[in-house]
């Protein structure tokens, strides 16, 4: 009754549970707070203070209000004793709330105005349960304004515990469960925002509903779901439906979109976008994301071009009334890109397209043994429109013969006969000959005129002028389907939540934005811009400028397709060079096997090979080199390592300080001129050795090259090490299992066991990508706290899911986490716990982590930065300098590590990095991705959190 006095509102009693649940509702997008009371009969009160000054207590929390005297007879009524303490203000420029009925100015208006000399009034008081609650008139510059009906009070939560009744017992500030959603949404009118997927589907797309969705609830919206796209929009009625936190339950792991996306002819007309708006008003939208292509994040910015037009119409008509339309004068638009091909300029990459890679990979892969079993040519036609993206990206993770894209015709009008002598070059004769032929076709490639190259006509060049025995095959729309791919479901999560904040933050005078993801960071950007830019590489196409088209597609295209070029046809022959221009370039795995370490191999063994250079393989290591288990590579000798996992070299973890001298003399026996090593940790630290040895030895004087590919993430210098997205792949399809498993047993847990050292990398992307409960990992660590928390949230989801319906959890538990809690231990307490209402297994990965395959993001990075690294080696040989000065100074500089920072490909010095290194826990102390932490709490606890994990996660400046 007492809080219930001050505006709280008595959302449910349990009569079960001896609990009730009081909230105060704030205003839209501020702070509710909600006060759970629980009965125990043995509890004790606090005692009361009576002497002295109660602004010296502890306070439970702070109500700010502009009517004192309200409060003061409200707790008169009450019979609850009080104090009033008053302070004259100092200047008239003190903010203050108005009473009720004074105008509520907006956010962006001037403070209030005290008159001069007016007191600062404040009251302290304690409730039933002795806990103290101050009321004061002054707005405290550390909070924001908060106007609560019916008293007009703004609640700040102190950081403080709130003490239960019961002595000597403290909890997290003020728990909220999600019992309390539906009460929240009667409690007041919340913003609301519409999400439709449009256009072609792609994989992620339900990944992107699902953050949109949980993340508008977290943050105090609403969401609607809009079914089969704008033909839903302009239906209307069942087509539009409110979905709550459960509802995009399991969506992570469905490719497509299951909220369905449709052609709809109606919404190009006038009258469609007409039935569309008065839709939205009458669900009380007022602000919509797409996710879609171009043409679907162009229909919404015409919808909303055209919002105040439409209302008035619509009035106008009689179907709808002013009072109706008032509170929605204006329509926010956010887009986010879901499309295979990869087309939309001004981002790195879009939902959907590294799935789709996945697939064209996975096909190519078994069309590869086929075709070299036969000895036969295949033609592979690839979807992309417009945009070549996907059949570059295929041929450099397949290793094809040649490509076809509409940004990069092939040149001249006798183009058949320079591609037929390009696949002659390839195949060869006796030990250089190859036995099949694999061309992809981008499905719009055109010659220089423009004129459409087909697979058909490929194949006949092929078949009439080479004499090949060519197979045909269209991948068509498997491209589309599947389970989304690791990266995908992250990217769309990122960029879901960034849509929902840029729909919180957006003004009336806010032009539509696009979520974009450039240099590992989520980005907003004018949307017609990117629309635009999208626009003008159609254009140039059709203008025959095809350089333009190449420079505005992502800057890393065009360089991939030098890439491409520069290592999938043998010029080596061709080529002549004096001895000392010659490098013999070491290349040598260390540490443990990761994904791409093969593929890097081949793209550094075939650059160097077309420069003139000399690759040398150093198998097993630095104790291969010992033993002179040394050769010289050929080109045909890395053919069909582009899509091999593990080391074909051979990999282990000895360090060459095992015998510095027997290793610097090997490398001056073998005339090892450069030095790529290829590797994890142990990679790193190798070239930490070798550097600081050159003093001593000479031969350790020569350009050197640490790649880093490790699955666990954890070498300084980069945000990406080859094999991390493999082992993520892995993770995902396993824990994917995993889940369908306990969702069949309908009530289990299950913690898995994942790789990463001391790094929490792996444990947390995957988590993110999986929708774990949560992520232990070694740089947050664990204690029973946690663990409790933990269990109470199984103990109220288990509990709230319907009887014979509930689905699985999980748990990621980094390897390093701790030698206490291992992985059985926690499964066994989470397992006691629960006291039989869900059981727990665990799980652990081990090294199938480390994948059979590389994924193609992984064969992509590794191709591109190997062919990096052999043209830094080239470029740094200290021989080729005639002053010693020269030659001290670069080797300052010649013992690098190569790495990714955003979309950049970086070359940093060793010795600079070492001051980012822990080398007793063996990692950086650099982590990019520890922020992402937040975001699988959000997504997976949100409603059963503690009010202050909730706060931090609200923040509006929160980076996630």
């Amino acid at each position: 009754d007492f809080y219930n006095g001050f505006g709280f509102v008595t959302v449910k009693q349990n009569e079960a549970a001896k609990h009730t649940l009081l909230h105060l509702f704030g205003e839209q997008g501020e702070k509710d707070i909600t006060i759970k009371l629980v009965h125990n009969e043995h509890a004790h009160l606090k005692e009361r203070p009576v002497e002295g000054d109660w602004r010296l207590q502890p306070v439970c929390f702070t109500v700010i209000t502009g009517d004192i005297e309200e409060i003061k007879s409200q707790l008169t009524s009450l019979s609850v004793a009080f104090k009033s303490y008053s302070t004259t203000a100092k200047t008239s420029t003190m903010l203050s709330v108005p009473s009720l009925s004074d105008p509520v100015p907006s956010p962006l208006s001037s403070p209030f105005m005290y008159p001069a000399n007016v007191s600062q009034l404040d009251v302290y008081a304690h409730d039933p349960l002795n806990n103290l609650i101050c009321f004061t008139n002054k707005m405290s510059p550390f909070s924001r304004r908060v106007l609560l009906p019916p008293s007009v009070m703004e609640t700040r939560v102190e950081r403080e515990p709130v003490h239960k009744a019961q002595t000597g017992h403290k909890v997290s500030k003020l728990e909220i469960g999600a019992e309390l959603e539906e009460a929240l949404n009667e409690g007041r009118v919340r913003k609301r925002i519409g999400i439709l997927t449009s256009g072609g589907d792609s994989p992620g797309m339900n990944a992107a509903v699902r953050a949109i969705v949980r993340v508008a609830i977290a943050k105090g919206c609403e969401a609607y779901a809009i079914f089969e796209g704008y033909k839903g929009l302009v239906l209307g009625d069942d087509m539009i439906k409110q979905f709550r936190w459960a509802d995009v339950r399991g969506y992570l792991a469905i490719g497509g979109t299951l909220i369905g996306t449709a052609r709809c002819e109606e919404f190009r007309t006038r009258e469609g976008r007409l039935r569309a708006a008065h839709n939205l008003v009458k669900k009380g939208i007022d602000a919509l994301i797409v996710v879609g292509g171009d043409g679907s994040l162009t229909g919404a910015n015409i919808l909303r071009s055209e919002w105040t037009g439409l209302l008035e119409e619509l009035v106008s008509e009689g179907r709808l009334s002013i009072d109706e339309t008032e509170p929605y004068t204006h329509l926010t638009i956010v887009g986010l890109v879901g499309s295979i091909d990869n087309d939309m300029s001004s981002t790195d990459i879009t939902i959907g397209a590294a799935t789709s890679l996945h697939r064209i990979c996975e096909a190519l892969d078994s069309i590869s043994s086929t075709a070299a079993s036969h000895s036969r040519a295949f033609v592979i036609e690839v979807m992309g429109r417009h945009c070549g993206w996907l059949a570059l990206m295929a041929a450099i993770s397949v290793g094809a013969d040649y490509v076809f894209l509409p940004e990069r015709p092939p040149v001249g009008d006798d183009w058949e006969e320079q591609f037929c002598n390009i696949l002659r070059k390839n195949r060869g004769v006796g030990e250089r000959g190859k036995r099949k032929t694999i061309i992809i076709v981008a499905e719009g490639a055109i010659d220089q005129n423009l004129k459409p190259i087909k697979a058909d006509y490929v194949k006949e060049i092929l078949t009439t002028k080479m004499g090949l025995d060519t197979r045909v095959t269209c991948l068509g729309h498997t491209q589309r389907g599947g389970r989304p791919c690791a990266f995908d479901r992250n990217l769309a999560t990122r960029q879901g939540v960034e849509a929902v904040d840029a729909v919180l933050s957006a003004s009336p005078e806010t032009q539509p934005s696009m979520i974009g993801l450039r240099e590992n960071a989520v980005t907003r950007l004018p949307l017609m811009e990117a629309v635009e830019l999208n626009r003008q590489i159609v254009t140039a196409i059709k203008e025959k400028d095809f350089r333009a088209a190449m420079e505005l597609r992502d800057p890393e295209f065009g360089e991939d397709f030098v890439v491409y070029t520069s290592i999938n046809t043998n010029y080596s022959d061709d080529l002549t060079f004096s001895e000392d221009q010659r490098l013999r370039i070491g290349i040598i795995h260390v540490g443990a096997p990761a994904g791409g370490m093969n593929t890097a191999t081949r793209a550094a063994v075939r650059y160097a090979l077309n420069s003139g250079h000399i690759p040398v393989a150093i198998h097993n290591g630095f104790p291969g080199l010992l033993k002179d288990n040394v050769h010289e590579f050929t080109w045909l000798g890395t053919e069909d390592w582009a899509s091999k996992g593990g080391s074909e070299l051979g990999t282990n973890r000895t360090l060459p300080d095992i015998d510095l001298g027997m290793v610097a003399y090997k490398m001056q026996q073998h005339s090892i001129k450069a030095l790529l090593i290829i590797g994890g940790f142990e990679a790193y630290r190798s070239l930490i050795i070798l550097n600081s040895e050159r003093p001593r030895y000479p031969s350790f004087r020569i350009p050197m090259v640490c790649l880093p590919a490790t699955i666990s993430n954890n070498v300084p210098g980069t945000d990406f090490s080859l094999g991390s997205d493999t082992a993520l792949n892995a993770i995902v399809d396993s824990c994917d299992a995993l889940k369908q498993s306990a969702t069949a047993s309908r009530r289990r847990v299950f913690v898995v066991e994942v790789q990463g050292g001391t790094c929490g990398y792996l444990a947390v992307l995957s988590g993110l990508a999986v929708g774990a409960t949560s992520c232990y990992i070694p740089e947050e660590g664990i204690s029973l706290k946690r663990l409790q928390d933990d269990v109470n949230h199984f103990i109220r989801r288990f509990g709230d899911d319907d009887k014979g319906v509930s689905s699985g959890r999980l748990i990621l538990r980094n390897e390093s986490l701790s030698d206490t809690y291992t992985t059985d231990v926690i499964a066994n307490i989470i397992k006691t716990e629960g006291q039989g209402l869900f059981d727990c297994r665990t799980c652990i990965l081990g090294h199938i982590q480390q994948g059979s395959t590389p994924s193609p993001l992984d064969r992509i990075r590794a191709t591109r930065l190997a062919v990096k690294c052999v043209n830094f080696l080239e470029k740094h040989v200290t021989s080729n300098l005639a002053s010693q000065e020269e030659k001290d100074d670069l080797l300052k500089k010649n013992a690098v590590v190569i790495g990714i920072s955003g979309a950049h490909v970086v070359f940093t010095p060793v010795m600079e990095l070492q001051h980012e290194t822990d080398l007793v826990k063996r990692k950086s102390t650099k982590a990019w991705w520890l922020g992402l932490k937040d975001t699988v709490a959000l997504l997976s606890k949100w409603g059963y959190a503690p009010i202050d994990i909730q706060e931090s996660l609200r923040s509006p400046d929160r980076q996630h």
